[in-house]
């Protein structure tokens, strides 16, 4: 959108939040960059340039604006609706594997050279693969500077700086500020705060970070929370004080996160046993509650059918449920085939308690992590209070996860994985397109076979056989996914008995 310089001027010049994150403003005369909201004066159209992303801008030397924090806009819609390279990419930058396994490793699991991933990189984001992971870099610093009292060196080595020097150096580069500088504004507007007699955000759980994560507007919790709360695992989620909570898997450790709705953010507290894992906690979070997504391209694009105008203008901005772990989800949709979700809940509950880790909760209920593929894998499939066949599918999806075979992640592309999937015995087109929707998080991803969806078809007056009904809903691509979370709405998404 950044090459669209009439489409960003008036944008700009509206100061409309629903494209942040779509592109950044650098301002010549000033050499800072901002969000399309910024609350400033707009500059003049001839001191403007747009960016593709905030790594471009600061690869061009603009330093991020103090006002509208640019740095923290909700992420680009692009990197959740495409399954291209590009964006298969992006989302595997933000899950930290650059800062783990350098672009090497980025390269390796998208399949690609290192050479041709700069390159696409480099001509859509206007940034290679270290120029992004730094700008990540530098926002992880900054959160863990302002929101905790860990000590600089720390926080140097947590946000994935490989020297104090580089996390300074970055740091006043991107902000104008250093470090120090950073975190006694933190303190002196946490002051101002509690003079006004306003809430801050307290930390006394040792390692427990509270930060708020934006969104595009509109955003509408109920079936997304619901969900959530609904097919809630005991021990590994919980609804509790206006909250969802559930433990996190991470790659240096693990952690507790806490998410509670707002009017206009998610609140969110997170409890990480190693600080390295902020970025990718928060990465997960904002993905399980598709964050990112553009609610009113969406909603514009439904609303042309006549009959989901209504649902929509009813319920506006309806996100997709997703999840913090394909590889458990996955699982869990093989636990919930042809059962109640109370059994399916049951099923996974077992599983939990008897190979699941422990960890400890000091601000609720939670007592243990979803087991691991690898500790699923050497189950004795006769613990499974499953039939047989289920028992088969089950196994096999396990051992498949284990030992790489099969691959759900960041990574995946879309329609190799259903392939994959569906040559696994008992896999049915629900099982398929539920990960895909959920796990993968294909926008466009269809459950015509869901007995929920069809009834809630029927009523409406929409076809309701799978086939006549897949070919009413190919108006609605690339956005099926959401036209699912309408249909489910309208009869308050039974979850029962869902086919294979």
């Amino acid at each position: 959108m950044h090459t669209d310089t009439e489409r960003c001027l008036r944008a700009v010049q509206a100061k409309d939040a629903r494209f942040d994150g779509w592109f950044f403003t650098a301002v010549l005369t000033t050499g800072i960059y901002c969000r399309p909201s910024c609350p400033v004066v707009p500059p003049k159209p001839q001191n403007m340039t747009f960016y593709p992303s905030a790594a471009a801008c600061q690869q061009a030397g603009f330093r991020a604006c103090k006002r509208c924090r640019p740095d923290t806009s909700p992420g680009s819609p692009e990197w959740n609706q495409r399954a291209d390279l590009v964006a298969r990419a992006m989302r595997l930058i933000g899950d930290g594997v650059v800062d783990r396994e350098g672009v090497p490793g980025l390269a390796a699991r998208l399949g690609y050279s290192t050479r041709q991933i700069e390159r696409q990189l480099l001509a859509e984001l206007g940034a290679g693969p270290l120029a992004l992971a730094r700008a990540q870099r530098a926002q992880t610093a900054r959160l863990l500077v302002e929101t905790t009292a860990v000590p600089m060196a720390e926080i140097a080595f947590a946000a994935g700086f490989a020297s104090i020097r580089t996390f300074n150096d970055t740091v006043r580069e991107v902000y104008a500020l250093s470090p120090s500088e950073l975190r006694t504004r933190a303190l002196t507007a946490k002051s101002n705060q509690k003079t006004n007699g306003q809430k801050t955000n307290g930390t006394a759980t040792p390692g427990a970070l509270t930060l708020r994560l934006p969104f595009r507007a509109p955003l509408n919790p109920d079936n997304l929370f619901g969900h959530l709360a609904a097919t809630a695992v005991p021990g590994v989620e919980e609804w509790l004080d206006g909250a969802y909570r559930r433990t996190l898997r991470l790659p240096y450790g693990h952690g507790i996160a806490a998410l509670t709705p707002a009017p206009d953010h998610i609140g969110c507290r997170l409890t990480l046993t190693d600080l390295r894992d902020l970025p990718v906690a928060i990465s997960r979070c904002r993905r399980m509650l598709d964050l990112d997504a553009d609610p009113v391209a969406i909603d514009d694009l439904l609303r042309t059918d006549p009959l989901l105008t209504p649902l929509v203008d009813k319920a506006p901005g309806r996100r997709v449920p997703r999840t913090v772990d394909e590889a458990e989800f996955a699982v869990r949709a093989v636990l919930g085939q042809q059962v109640s979700t109370a059994a399916a809940r049951t099923h996974a509950a077992r599983l939990v308690i008897a190979h699941g880790e422990p960890v400890d909760d000091p601000e609720g209920g939670l007592t243990h992590l979803f087991p691991s593929p690898e500790a699923l894998a050497g189950l004795d499939p006769e613990s499974l209070a499953l039939p047989r066949s289920r028992r088969t599918t089950f196994t096999t999806l396990v051992r498949q996860l284990a030992d790489g075979t099969l691959r759900l992640g960041a990574e995946s592309d879309w329609d190799e994985a259903r392939v994959r999937l569906a040559a696994l015995p008992g896999f049915g087109p629900w099982t398929v397109e539920a990960i895909a929707m959920r796990a993968l998080g294909d926008p466009d991803a269809f459950l015509a076979t869901d007995l929920g969806m069809r009834r809630a078809a029927q009523e409406l007056g929409l076809p309701s056989t799978p086939a006549a009904l897949t070919a009413r809903a190919a108006a609605w691509r690339p956005w099926r996914a959401y036209a699912v979370q309408y249909l489910w709405a309208t009869d308050d998404h039974p979850i029962n008995f869902m086919p294979v």
